[in-house]
């Protein structure tokens, strides 16, 4: 039995607004070795801080109501779009890293599956959320991000997505500002 998604329109509601041209924290968050990264780079290359709410797995039933919540349902596919683009993202001097509050070890088998060769961090502990006062939702008392994506170049947000629609489109967004700037 498939299971329908359905991709809502977002309308802007402003929780991102503070974050263009500030400056990325000193924090570091674990990848899906449970390696820590560091965000607050001087690197030549740009990061793609993409952050999306969790992925599925097979082997779990989503959150309640998951798919009818505005923006939720994608991550998965919105991962894979990364990974299929990466070597054109990297051409265009930019690397991508993925950001949610799943475990270490959630991203990790999610990563496995997918065969995700970039970092997929690790905000478990909401310390860059709430550092970045990152929009959020929450089920049941679980917090999860909305989906959002920074491009940071030299510890500054040169540009955010957000709201991100649809999820399919977004990465060419992405390359099309990149290729711009």
């Amino acid at each position: 039995m498939s299971v329908k998604h359905k991709f809502h329109i977002l309308e802007n509601d402003g929780a991102s607004d503070h974050l263009e041209n500030s400056s990325i924290p000193s924090i570091s968050l674990p990848n899906q070795d449970g390696n820590f990264l560091r965000l607050d780079r001087s690197d030549t290359f740009r990061m793609i801080l993409y952050f999306f709410p969790m992925t599925g797995r097979p082997d779990m039933p989503l959150p309640e109501k998951w798919n009818t919540i505005p923006g939720a349902s994608g991550c998965t596919l919105e991962t894979c779009n990364f990974r299929d683009n990466y070597d054109v993202l990297i051409g265009l001097n930019a690397i991508p890293i993925g950001i949610s509050t799943q475990s270490v070890d959630y991203n990790k088998e999610m990563t496995m599956r997918l065969g995700i060769t970039f970092d997929v961090l690790s905000d478990e502990n909401l310390d860059l959320k709430n550092t970045l006062r990152l929009p959020t939702f929450s089920i049941k008392d679980k917090i999860y991000l909305k989906r959002l994506t920074l491009i940071i170049e030299k510890k500054i947000v040169k540009k955010v997505f957000y709201p991100i629609y649809p999820v399919n489109k977004h990465i060419q967004d992405i390359i099309k500002w990149l290729k711009e700037n």
